[in-house]
């Protein structure tokens, strides 16, 4: 394989969709280095894993030798995107957006390159145009093409509202591309439409269109839905190095090969279909496929050593093997009755409910410091500190305050 094929096999890897494929390949063939923009609402303060797959796309392009744009939209952040959105969302707060931007341009150089990023503000240009410039940027586009957007038209029909200010979302996106004279975009599949309007409006403005590349939206760890914080099935790139180990160890098996084929950057596909070979013929563990995940990501997120202590907290746990005492200490704030064994398993997040408790009870899969306990009427008042786990995946380090 010649260089340019293992770079497009690589810009390729995980990615949805490539739109004129063609193009990107003369591009890449003129020698000069490409830009490469994604944008970022500043809609939370902090990125989970889900945010990193397109961050991780934009590091690849840069170990090519190519420019990237990590662009903050601090313009639309207030006007709020209203892709996949079944009702009008609140726009933000000029203070809540530069809050909120101020920690994203941190958190990004976990996985960006910092010298070989530019990081840019949709607000230098739009902070600069008038009501004027605005009318001349919706008149390029149609209200019948705005429609044809599967959330909007969705809306539509069932009569719920569309303020007007959400058609200029797509607009002001696509407008971005042209500001910052883009080579290719990427985004989410759910962003297709917006990255397209930035190659409608490039050729109106007289610039060669962008190549528009949509990357899947990460499951979460349900594996079911995309990953949010609002279902709380995520991992924040935050998060202590134990944290992102055991949560990691949670995912499914078949959930493992979709997260190291969008996260990992130390297993290539060619390897990535040994391991699972490996699995299907018993020569490796998948526990042990998933540590290594786990690994990785907690390195790329702290460090080495804070990853290994975190692994080294997890085999305490799950194979009763370390220092229990390196996993982190959560406080709970007990009733003056105390728990029950139940009610304190619930609270402390190791199952859902009581009932899921008291099956788990009956089943003998509850340990306390590693002993298993079945007594369902023991209470637990302030003072207690101890492990509990439920079975082999989740466990807590608790104290009762």
């Amino acid at each position: 394989m010649n260089e340019l094929d293992q770079a497009l096999a690589l810009i390729a890897r995980g990615a949805d969709e490539i739109i004129k494929k063609d193009d990107l390949e003369a591009r890449l063939k003129l020698g000069r280095p490409l830009r490469i923009k994604a944008g970022f609402d500043p809609t939370a303060p902090d990125l989970h894993l889900g945010h990193t797959v397109l961050l991780n796309k934009m590091r690849q392009f840069q170990d090519l030798g190519h420019q990237v744009i990590f662009l903050i939209g601090d313009f639309t952040g207030m006007i709020g995107d209203p892709t996949g959105k079944n009702v009008t969302r609140k726009p933000l707060t000029r203070e809540d957006v530069l809050a909120n931007a101020e920690t994203y341009a941190e958190q990004v150089y976990k996985v960006l390159d910092r010298d070989k990023t530019e990081l840019r503000f949709n607000s230098e240009w739009f902070g600069k145009m008038g009501a004027a410039d605005m009318i001349r940027l919706a008149a390029q586009h149609t209200v019948a093409r705005m429609l044809e957007r599967d959330d909007f038209a969705k809306r539509y029909k069932s009569e719920q509202p569309i303020a007007i200010h959400e058609f200029l979302y797509p607009l002001v996106q696509g407008y971005d591309s042209v500001a910052l004279e883009c080579d290719v975009e990427l985004g989410g599949t759910d962003q297709k439409f917006n990255l397209l309007m930035g190659r409608a409006l490039q050729e109106h403005h007289g610039q060669p269109p962008q190549i528009v590349l949509t990357m899947p939206l990460l499951e979460g760890l349900d594996g079911v839905n995309k990953m949010s914080k609002s279902l709380g099935n995520y991992i924040g790139i935050n998060e202590p190095a134990i944290d992102i180990v055991t949560k990691t160890m949670k995912i499914g098996d078949e959930l493992m090969w979709r997260w190291y084929e969008l996260l990992s950057f130390e297993v290539s596909l060619d390897e990535l279909a040994t391991m699972k070979a490996d699995i299907a013929s018993g020569a490796l563990n998948p526990r042990d496929a998933k540590l290594r995940l786990a690994r990785e990501l907690a390195t790329r997120f702290h460090d080495a050593a804070s990853a290994e202590q975190a692994i080294a907290g997890w085999h305490a746990v799950v194979r009763g093997e370390g220092d229990t005492s390196l996993l982190p200490m959560t406080e709970i704030v007990a009733p003056p009755e105390g728990f029950r064994l139940a009610a304190l398993l619930t609270a402390a997040g190791v199952t859902p409910s009581n009932s899921e408790a008291n099956r788990k009870l009956k089943e003998r899969a509850v340990k306390i410091d590693g002993d298993v306990v079945e007594d369902a009427a023991r209470v637990f008042t302030a003072g207690f500190e101890g492990v509990l786990q439920v079975g082999k995946r989740n466990f807590a380090r608790i104290r009762l305050i």
